[in-house]
């Protein structure tokens, strides 16, 4: 561990990573054995934790996210929008088709912003506030690619951890095509998974797509991070 890095910090935020990856909640001994550490320091940082609303314990004993994280995200969304709307349009415009940003809300997809080229009229429903599940079209494909393998995870989450992005075809809608790459970046984690990413129908020239969506999805993460 890095000589300016504080041990306790480091431990909180590993520890709210962990947990913002078990949706159904994680126990103490289970997340001091992911930590590495005794379980008598896991439950004091479970314990401050909770103290800022950012974790909670359920009756059954489980540990989860709590409301304080959806508060935090709420409060650095204005920064992503600031910064990705110029970057979301000039990716609408290179590819010509519908640009966006999702983020995970529980097992949905939900489109936070979309830009259009301009040059075509809109020929699919992708609009903000578009949800479908995780498990469904390039956005939520990339989001679960950014998580740590699971064991019963499909091929395609597989494939596009190897890739840095999804490519998929039709599965939200008849003939549209959708290539997203995860906003990799620290200062979203633990409360925000996002990507960026381009929709469009058959037309949709992939291999342009797919760099232009890596380097937005890079290009993002670098901003966000200064």
């Amino acid at each position: 561990m890095a000589n300016n890095t504080l041990q306790t910090l480091d431990r909180g935020l590993k520890a709210l990573e962990i947990v913002s990856e078990h949706s159904d909640g994680i126990s103490i001994a289970d997340l001091a054995e992911r930590l590495d550490i005794h379980r008598a320091i896991a439950y004091r940082i479970v314990t401050t934790l909770a103290s800022h609303g950012l974790i909670t314990r359920t009756p059954e004993g489980p540990i989860r996210l709590g409301a304080g994280t959806a508060l935090l995200a709420s409060r650095f969304e204005p920064h992503l929008r600031a910064i990705a709307q110029p970057l979301l349009q000039a990716l609408a415009r290179a590819t010509r088709a519908t640009a966006f940003i999702s983020v995970a809300q529980g097992e949905e997809c939900v489109v936070l912003m979309v830009a259009e080229s301009g040059e075509m009229p809109l020929q699919i429903g992708y609009r903000v506030g578009s949800r479908h599940p995780l498990t469904l079209g390039a956005a939520g494909i990339a989001i679960l690619a950014e998580r740590p393998p699971h064991p019963e995870e499909g091929e395609a989450i597989k494939q596009a951890r190897l890739d840095g992005y999804s490519l998929t075809h039709g599965q939200l809608q008849r003939g549209a095509v959708g290539v997203a790459s995860a906003i990799s970046s620290a200062s979203f984690r633990p409360t925000i998974e996002a990507c960026v990413g381009v929709v469009a129908m058959e037309d949709l020239d992939k291999e342009t797509a797919i760099t232009e969506v890596k380097a937005a999805a890079q290009r993002i993460a670098e901003l966000i991070a200064r």
